[in-house]
């Protein structure tokens, strides 16, 4: 008996290759994430250009009661139980909540970096200490934890004798604390990763101090 030969099998010409073995292409923002960031800088806009845009006083009566909003002649978004434009309340009170915002974070990218790459260096009790007092942190729920925050932070103001502080900076350091953790968790996972990198041991075989490492 003649043996025959197994025909080998061809390469898949371009037509025979499905559609789903090709890698897929990275899509591009959509139109909601255009339109959130559309959004974001109209207010970010709004809040920076405030005192040069026709507004009202946002603490001054400009009505004699509430008015409801969209009325012609009227505010556009209507006045407050004491007649103040709410349109000028808003938007210069988007300048406050920007600033509150950016300085909490500010303080958590800060302190959670240093932090995070100082627990993630060090793989001594310096680590340890810093692990675990991220855990503690990231134990208690952030909302419980910024409101007592808050409530310790601002005093009384019934009492005479208690020395709080602002509103504002209350707020920012409360959320800034809260977001401490979190962003040391992230640079700490990152620098475990890069401390045992070879330029790292080369470095350190070089003799080069603590400092320099980390600041390079």
């Amino acid at each position: 008996m003649t043996g025959v030969a197994a025909a080998t099998p061809l390469s898949p010409t371009l037509e025979e290759v499905d559609d789903t073995d090709l890698p897929t292409k990275r899509k591009g923002w959509g139109i909601a994430t255009y339109v959130a960031a559309g959004w974001l800088i109209l207010i970010v806009l709004a809040a920076i250009l405030a005192p040069v845009l026709p507004l009202n006083d946002p603490a001054a009566q400009v009505a004699q009661k509430r008015l409801a909003p969209f009325q012609p002649g009227e505010p556009i978004l209507g006045t407050d139980a004491s007649g103040r434009d709410m349109l000028a309340r808003v938007i210069f009170g988007a300048r406050m909540s920007l600033f509150i915002s950016f300085s909490a974070v500010m303080i958590g990218w800060v302190v959670g970096g240093v932090l995070g790459l100082l627990s993630g260096y060090f793989r001594n009790w310096i680590g340890n200490a810093l692990v675990s007092l991220f855990d503690i942190l990231l134990a208690i729920p952030q909302l419980v934890l910024a409101l007592s925050l808050v409530s310790v932070l601002k005093g009384n103001p019934a009492d005479p004798d208690s020395h709080g502080l602002p509103i504002p900076l209350t707020l920012i350091f409360a959320l800034g604390l809260v977001s401490i953790p979190l962003l040391a968790r992230i640079t700490r996972a990152s620098t475990l990763t890069w401390s045992q990198r070879e330029f790292v041991m080369a470095a350190r075989a070089q003799g080069a101090t603590h400092g320099r490492i980390l600041f390079r």
